[in-house]
């Protein structure tokens, strides 16, 4: 077993696949491939994995479930879902149930693989050593359970604003704002620890200003909602925003309380681990329609969490 190289591992049902990706990462990395599902469930449970490569379709299991058990027995372990095409159920799926740091389409761009696969495995690292260095301090329970929750949302429709009011306990601070530059107002203004945003809007960039929010301020949460039905655009979410969860609408009540309540749980472990940040990196967005006054807020969002850090 090697100490000094980081440990990725490649699942894909075809052999050729493992190969090649095997090819193409060896050198830099010890590389464990296999189209087996619990030989990977028995390597991140018996030693360090710092990366887990897997393909969406394969006849066992899907990749997100297993990246999803992966998840549960591993959290340190970076996950990246690789796949043949835009499957929308299998990126929503990888949103909500996996929470992936990359979403990786084949046939795999070599340099954007390789990039994506570096970074996780530096992340992954700095993670295995803090938790082998001091144990893992709980979230205190009065963290937990007190801390105030704090949600903006962006959405044309103001029903979607009262839902949530619905929803939060009393003594919940719920902002809403109908387009990007009265939402990144609000945000200049005070730290708030989810948005909820209609990816939908008459006139803005709703999708480019998450990307970029994400750079600027990466302790806010995203809950992105609306009714298309696009795959590619929710791979550019996860890649490029991390977006945190997908809701299609018309919202489930149930579910949007679910989401709500995984990210505001989220934000306070980000507060108390500040470093658990790293995991929340982005790609550089590539496309995004947004004024010089959006532009402006974003920078000053970005100074401003730069000195909270």
């Amino acid at each position: 077993m090697s100490v000094d190289k980081p440990c990725v591992v490649l699942i894909d049902d075809e052999e050729r696949i493992l190969r090649s990706l095997s090819l193409l990462l060896r050198g830099r990395y010890e590389v464990l491939a296999t189209t087996d599902p619990v030989q990977v469930l028995h390597w991140v449970r018996s030693r360090p994995v710092h990366v887990v490569v897997s393909d969406q379709r394969m006849p066992a299991i899907s990749g997100v479930d297993l990246l999803r058990q992966i998840r549960d027995h591993s959290p340190h372990s970076m996950r990246l879902l690789l796949t043949g095409f835009a499957d929308l159920a299998a990126v929503e799926a990888a949103v909500n149930d996996g929470e992936i740091f990359r979403f990786l389409e084949k046939p795999w761009n070599s340099a954007r693989l390789q990039e994506a696969i570096a970074s996780a495995a530096e992340i992954a690292q700095g993670d295995f050593a803090r938790r082998s260095r001091m144990p893992v301090v709980p979230l205190p329970a009065v963290v937990r359970e007190h801390a105030p929750a704090s949600v903006l949302v962006l959405d044309e429709d103001p029903l979607t604003a009262a839902i949530v009011r619905e929803l939060l306990p009393s003594g919940s601070t719920v902002a809403s704002a109908a387009n990007v530059e009265t939402a990144l107002a609000f945000i200049e203004d005070r730290e708030y620890a989810v948005i909820l945003a209609e990816l939908r809007h008459s006139s803005d960039d709703v999708i480019g200003a998450l990307k970029l929010l994400k750079q600027a301020n990466p302790r806010t949460l995203a809950i992105a909602c609306s009714s298309l039905r696009d795959g590619r655009l929710l791979i550019d979410l996860i890649n490029q925003g991390q977006v945190f969860r997908f809701l299609p609408k018309p919202l489930v009540r149930e579910l949007l309380r679910r989401a709500l309540q995984a990210a505001l749980e989220r934000h306070r472990e980000l507060r108390h681990e500040p470093q658990r940040l790293r995991r929340h990196a982005v790609e550089a967005p590539r496309e995004v329609s947004l004024s010089s006054r959006v532009l402006d807020y974003l920078r000053r969002i970005r100074d401003q969490a730069r000195m909270r850090a």
